[in-house]
């Protein structure tokens, strides 16, 4: 009896896995480029990425074979400044920070113990939407029309259209449709990191991998947004005069300085904490033993990433800034090296309190870190403003940018790369092409790069295409550019690597390191995260808990089967991890592709000023998007509570904080209202350099912006009612305040419109009149996608899919309108009021 029921059993699991393995099949021909599956996604960014950061290096060699002699013609000047542009903007922008997107794409899920991320559907759009903003981006320099004047576009160059022509419009839209790639993906890891992990992974039990990248997507939120309100000032003046960086009309080329280095310093660190974070999961493994300092290692780096925010001026040391503020940045500067230094003695204490086994990724891994100290050394240098005075845009700032990046950057990424390799192919990549590859690159790198400090202490600028001979620059140069070659040599050893025909080696076994993190248990032939979800008890659980690995893998967890044929995961709580709701997730699905690429068109189509192509295309991305709402999110299910196994049910359908949905949009707004104050920022900026800042010119109707603020509360207050009397069953009451809340947004937007209007203020006049109405259509923008919302929620009740116990979608559009309202009132009072009270 017992054989009987132990066959009746292998054979069941044995079909469960054949239904999850249908379930969560890639689709084949072309239509596999529709995949949304995280594992295709990440791959494909993964490649993506890389391919770019190619394209970039090319650029880096023409430029070193420019300077390897004095007074050489071999590039004209105009290629060179295209050149190191787009060379700057490609590494930073397509390589630096996707490429760490990408990888906790692909990691995450079974790291996590998760089927997947929770919108899929979202990380493809994010893909494609990148994808496609840096080929148009790369592909500007093969028409002689790429971005000129520099990776940080400083006006009043920049801003200049008979300089800089159609290429800083080129920058800008392009990088506004990439940043929203990368701010789409930070949402998807916060909430994946959140609210997927496996039951019992509390949050001081997780990998330091998700901690990181939990901590990167955060920064994510917080310093993209002002890059993204700069270009939006930034275009505004090139495509319709509006002078907010003209000194003649009141503006300042400083607050594009500002704006782009809030951006621009705490990316260095976005950059750097995942490249930690590959470290963190590469040194325990092969030192055989957990972290040391768990707690510690977290709070520093959450430390490193909130310092990170005020070092910012210390890249404006030399603009004329008060001595006040020099000392203040200057001392953050500092500050920051003690959270940095505690990760890097953590992982050494790891490393002499185990059995270190040298290989590969342990290589790469260390020699970054080397690399990466001699760049933390020449940044305490550089944050001292006395030493910036004289170093600041020397090639001695070229030497630390890229110790810095390399060191903390490409080197760990690449030890990744061999580390977690046998998770894509089941193999190994080669230890003897891994270990020349290193060398090569560790050598040619400190060669290329070391003597720059010498060149920029002998006072060679940045940013110049050729130097006399009689200078002492040439011998340098042609060392750096020797070490460049050797450098990239080394790369293309990786690339051969990684090329190379695989199919004669036999297949590595599941877990090659022994590691003790979860992703080891994934299968690199299947498309699912893990076969079945576990329960977590260990930070390294495939060490302490011995046979969790064939438990998992034998379908004996929770989700071992899929028989409504639906692809599904876990939602758990926030800080313990206990299951909440099964989620169900979109499949394979064209409209990721159709709603990036007809994005990417409005943006492209904005460039070269063609309106109707713009118009029509944005008309195609708002209608793919509502498809995409109206038929992948808010699915009432057929039953209220599902099976999940281990004699343990939960619901198909939740709302509020329980869902996946509350928490990205609450995410999505923090990062709106992030570049909301950075404009607010723009508007006291203005303020604070002139002695009169309106110029003498009549402000906004102070009765219009009061009236629009109350009307914005009003209607505010009706989505609250709403809410609550939907979850009463008052079904035609809800109706009516949803119309009433639409109609009164129109009359609270109109209002608002009055306001700057009625006065007649010109926003090519002076920088106040246009400050001012940049502001107030923020909100008017804001206030017509509450209006879509608002009409979304009345056709999702008229057709029966918003009910009283199924509200999801009127919850987060009630989230959403708690931020509308505080962007409206503070705007209102801004403009209406703050210049008479002054």
């Amino acid at each position: 009896m017992s054989a009987a029921i132990k066959k009746r059993s292998l054979e069941e699991y044995k079909a469960q896995e054949e239904r999850l393995r249908a379930v969560w099949a890639n689709p084949a021909g072309w239509r596999y480029w529709t995949s949304v599956n995280n594992f295709q996604i990440g791959l494909w960014y993964s490649s993506a990425a890389f391919a770019f950061m190619l394209f970039a290096g090319a650029l880096a060699l023409l430029m070193r074979l420019q300077l390897a002699v004095p007074d050489n013609d071999f590039l004209s000047a105009d290629f060179f400044n295209q050149a190191f542009t787009l060379h700057g903007t490609v590494m930073m922008f397509l390589f630096a920070v996707p490429i760490f997107e990408a990888v906790a794409i692909f990691l995450l899920p079974p790291m996590l113990g998760a089927r997947e991320m929770p919108f899929p559907r979202l990380g493809a759009f994010s893909f494609w939407s990148f994808f496609l903003g840096g080929i148009f981006v790369c592909g500007s320099i093969f028409f002689s029309a790429a971005p000129s004047a520099g990776w940080f576009m400083y006006p009043p160059l920049a801003t200049d259209k008979e300089f800089s022509g159609i290429g800083a419009d080129i920058w800008l839209l392009g990088l506004s449709f990439i940043e929203v790639a990368s701010i789409a993906a930070a949402v998807e890891l916060i909430v994946g990191i959140m609210k997927c992990r496996a039951p019992g992974m509390r949050i001081n039990l997780m990998p330091l991998f998700a901690w990181y990248l939990l901590i990167v997507a955060g920064m994510i939120l917080f310093a993209f947004p002002p890059l993204i309100a700069g270009d939006l000032l930034f275009e505004m003046e090139r495509m319709f005069d509006w002078p907010f960086f003209d000194a003649a009309r009141g503006g300042d080329p400083l607050l594009w300085q500002h704006l782009f280095w809030i951006f621009g310093h705490p990316e260095v660190y976005i950059i750097f904490l995942p490249a930690i974070a590959l470290m963190a999961m590469i040194v325990p493994t092969f030192s055989q033993r957990p972290i040391v300092g768990y707690s510690w290692i977290v709070l520093a780096a959450v430390g490193t990433g909130f310092l990170s925010f005020g070092l910012w001026v210390h890249h404006m040391f030399a603009t004329g800034l008060p001595q006040i503020s020099l000392a203040f940045f200057s001392a953050a500067s500092e500050a920051v090296a003690i959270p940095t230094g505690v990760q890097i003695f953590v992982f050494i204490a790891t490393m002499l309190t185990g059995r270190v086994i040298f290989s590969t990724p342990m290589l790469f891994g260390t020699g970054g870190l080397a690399i990466f100290v001699i760049g933390g050394l020449t940044g305490v240098m550089v944050a001292l403003a006395p030493f910036d005075w004289q170093a600041h845009d020397t090639y001695f700032v070229v030497a630390h940018l890229h110790y810095v990046l390399i060191g903390g950057m490409l080197f760990p990424v690449v030890a990744g790369l061999y580390y977690y390799y046998p998770l894509i192919d089941a193999k190994k990549l080669s230890d003897r092409l891994g270990r020349l590859a290193f060398w090569l690159m560790f050598c040619g790198f400190n060669i290329g790069f070391f003597p720059m400090h010498l060149s920029g202490l002998r006072g060679m600028p940045r940013r110049v295409f050729t130097y006399p001979a009689e200078i002492g620059w040439d011998w340098l140069n042609l060392i750096s550019t020797a070490g460049a070659f050797i450098f990239a040599a080394g790369v293309l050893v990786v690339v051969f690597d990684v090329l190379r025909p695989k199919h004669r080696e036999p297949r590595d076994e599941l877990n090659p390191w022994n590691a003790g993190t979860l992703e080891w248990i994934s299968e690199p032939e299947e498309d699912w995260g893990v076969r079945s979800i576990p329960i977590v008890r260990s930070r390294y659980p495939l060490w302490d808990q011995k046979d969790l690995a064939r438990e998992v893998n034998e379908g004996r967890c929770y989700l071992p089967d899929a028989e409504e044929g639906r692809r599904e995961g876990l939602v758990t709580s926030v800080l313990d991890a206990d299951p909440i709701q099964v989620l169900r997730v979109g499949g394979s699905s064209h409209v990721t592709i159709v709603s990036a690429l007809s994005l990417g068109a409005a943006f492209i189509a904005l460039t070269f000023h063609w309106w109707i192509a713009t118009a029509m295309a944005a008309i195609t991305c708002f209608c793919a998007v509502i498809y995409w709402l109206w038929t992948g999110t808010g699915e009432i299910p057929e039953k209220p509570e599902k099976d999940v196994g281990l004699g343990l049910s939960l619901p198909l359908y939740a709302s509020g904080p329980d869902s996946v949905g509350w928490w990205a949009m609450f995410i999505t707004m923090v990062g709106d209202g992030t570049a909301f104050a950075s404009l607010v920022f723009g508007y006291f900026f203005y303020w604070t350099i002139h002695a009169d800042f309106t110029a003498g010119i009549a402000g906004p109707d102070a009765i219009w912006s009061l009236l629009a603020a109350i009307l914005f509360a009003a209607a505010w207050g009706l989505m609250v009612a709403a809410r609550m009397f939907n979850r009463r069953g008052a079904t035609a009451t809800v109706r009516g305040l949803l119309v009433a809340s639409l109609l009164t947004t129109v009359a609270a937007s109109a209002a608002g419109l009055a306001a700057p209007w009625s006065p007649g203020m010109d926003p090519m006049r002076h920088v106040y009149p246009a400050i001012v109405w940049i502001l107030v259509i923020w909100v008017l923008a804001h206030a017509a996608l509450g209006t879509v919302m608002q009409a979304y929620c009345l056709a999702r009740s008229l057709a029966g899919r918003l009910t009283p116990k199924h509200d999801m979608d009127l919850s987060n559009v009630v989230l959403y309108w708690h931020f509308l309202l505080v962007t409206a009132v503070i705007t209102f009072a801004i403009i209406g009021l703050f210049p008479a009270a002054m």
